[in-house]
């Protein structure tokens, strides 16, 4: 008679049948028979060094394959240590599956080592935290985890395991539920002919498209919506290439802290609509703040209560097919003029570096050199800082999620454990990590992850040897700066103390052969560039006039 399974060999079942390919995280005594399982599985478990990085590798892979990616982490610290990168994954709408260890049932009610509330700590930055009590439940809190953190929106959610639970039997009855899909909702009939109506009347519409688009697929039918529409399109942040960059109708992204160039565009809009839009990638009162402008709001799922965004119409369902149905139902002849000079002055300004070889390299240039080395599907991994708010501006996109940027929960320390995520599941593609100097050190730990497990991603510091978002906050704010600066280590020799290749930019000329070089290599890159950083108070100036301005 064969032995029966444990509670612990019974998730690892479950998280087969979820299709799971690989587990980030670090074992501990309280998992130690989910460990066990895990190696009689096809499963592969990534161990990191630092649990913060396996939730941000979890994070990256399910914003790039809409799977959930799933991380685990012992009790007590190890949990603790989860909890920014579920965080960030919640947020940024990232499918995630969180499991911690637990201590025994029998602990629970007093004191004891290690111990906390997993389910109340997790519970306010995931869909769903459940505790697994009794080995029958074990298939069902598996299924809905993985269901809620898939469905639209997705977001993360949290197992716990108790470690005398993980060891019980299972009876011979018990099996992993079936993953179902319902098909996708399409929307009422009568929404789609209102908004095509609005549009129809409206003199200047925008389309605003925000990272659903991005989930929904529907790069394809809202191309040839604006096209058709002559409507042109602002992107968010989290939807870079939903349209691509060089098609006449993008206007590129928003999202940036000051007024730019697609503010411009939105200003002149008499109607906005929304595609996939969530006011927690780019608040509403930052183009809205009247609260009074006419909104067309495109999604799977109706909007959020916002008194600066309450949409006339909504269109909820499918949003390729939303978009497609409505396209057929509008007619229009003229020409968005004026967005079309905007975009004129903007490809000048963002042609304006090519050129340019001054050193410290200005970011502009940096991107300017990155995107000519970068395919259209090799993907840039952005971790946040001030190299994030021009990576927006100047790093772009033909293809979606060719440029992951955290801008819902917008973490540091991001880039380059995901774009190891990124690079185990994408090994034929470039996959370059843009980094600020204060955001890598947060997790670099994770270079001997990547040399361990063979994902050779290459890794670009913009160094500045300070805290470079907030000097330029507080430069704007206060002219003067202060708790911002730091030092740091050699990174060529910080890279080739792991076993890695670490390049130092001495000369803007050097960077895009620094780069082929870089990706030419089977190990992990480091390239610590210096960045001209007197470039973010000259942009803030610079904007005001062009917002200023009439173009």
């Amino acid at each position: 008679m064969s032995k029966r399974l444990n509670t612990a060999q019974m998730l690892v079942k479950c998280l087969e049948k979820e299709d799971v390919e690989y587990i980030f995280g670090i074992p501990g005594e309280e998992n130690l028979d989910v460990m066990n399982a895990l190696y009689e599985s096809p499963i592969k478990f990534i161990t990191t060094r630092h649990e913060q990085g396996a939730a941000f590798m979890a994070d990256v892979y399910g914003r790039l394959t809409g799977k959930a990616g799933v991380c685990l982490s012992t009790l007590g610290p190890g949990a603790t240590n989860l909890v920014t990168g579920v965080a960030d994954a919640h947020e940024d709408g990232a499918p995630l599956v969180a499991i911690t260890g637990q201590v025994g049932t029998e602990r629970m009610h007093i004191t004891s080592h290690q111990a906390l509330d997993l389910c109340k700590l997790f519970e306010p930055i995931t869909k769903r935290s459940k505790q697994i009590v009794r080995p029958d439940t074990v298939s069902e809190v598996v299924r809905i985890a993985f269901k809620y953190a898939e469905n639209e929106k997705p977001g993360a959610c949290h197992i716990d395991l108790p470690v005398n639970v993980a060891g019980m039997e299972v009876s011979d009855d018990e099996r992993p539920l079936e993953k179902r899909t319902a098909p996708p909702e399409m929307a009422d009939i009568n929404s789609i002919e209102d908004a095509a109506g609005a549009i129809f009347s409206a003199k200047n519409p925008v389309l605003l498209v925000g990272s659903g688009a991005v989930r929904s697929k529907c790069c394809e039918s809202l191309t040839q919506f604006a096209e058709k529409l002559k409507i042109p399109v602002i992107n968010t942040m989290m939807a870079k290439g939903i349209i691509p960059y060089d098609n006449k109708y993008s206007m590129w992204t928003i999202g940036i802290p000051q007024k730019d160039y697609a503010n411009k565009v939105l200003d002149q809009a008499d109607l906005v609509i929304t595609v996939g839009y969530d006011i927690v990638e780019y608040a509403p009162v930052r183009w809205n703040k009247e609260g009074h402008r006419r909104i067309i709001h495109v999604d799977t799922r109706p909007t959020h209560i916002n008194k600066y965004y309450e949409p006339e119409f909504e269109v909820i369902g499918d949003m390729a097919h939303s978009l497609t149905q409505i396209r057929r139902r509008v007619h229009r002849n003229s020409e968005p003029e004026y967005a079309l000079k905007v975009r004129g002055a903007m490809e000048a300004e963002y042609e304006a570096y090519a050129e340019d070889y001054s050193f410290p390299m200005k970011p502009q240039k940096v991107l300017y050199d990155v995107r000519k080395i970068m395919g259209d599907e090799d993907i840039v991994i952005s971790d946040v800082g001030a190299h994030k708010m021009w990576i927006a501006r100047h790093y772009h996109c033909r293809v979606p999620n060719t440029c992951i940027i955290s801008n819902g929960f917008a973490t540091m320390g991001i880039a380059v454990p995901g774009a190891i995520s990124a690079k185990l599941i994408n090994p034929n593609r470039k996959v370059l990590a843009i980094t600020g100097d204060g955001g890598f050190m947060m997790n670099s730990q994770e270079i001997e992850t990547s040399l361990r497990i063979g994902t050779p991603i290459v890794i670009l510091i913009f160094n500045d040897s300070n805290y470079g978002l907030i000097k330029w906050k507080q430069m704007d704010k206060f002219n003067k700066s202060c708790y911002v600066d730091f030092t740091n280590p050699d990174f060529v020799k910080y890279a080739e103390s792991f076993g890695a290749k670490g390049y130092r930019i001495e000369a803007a000329e050097e960077l895009i052969p620094t780069l082929e070089e870089a990706f030419a290599q089977e190990v992990t890159c480091i390239i610590d560039c210096r960045v001209d950083y007197d470039e973010n108070t000259k942009l803030t100036a610079h904007l005001k006039e062009v917002y200023a301005s009439e173009i």
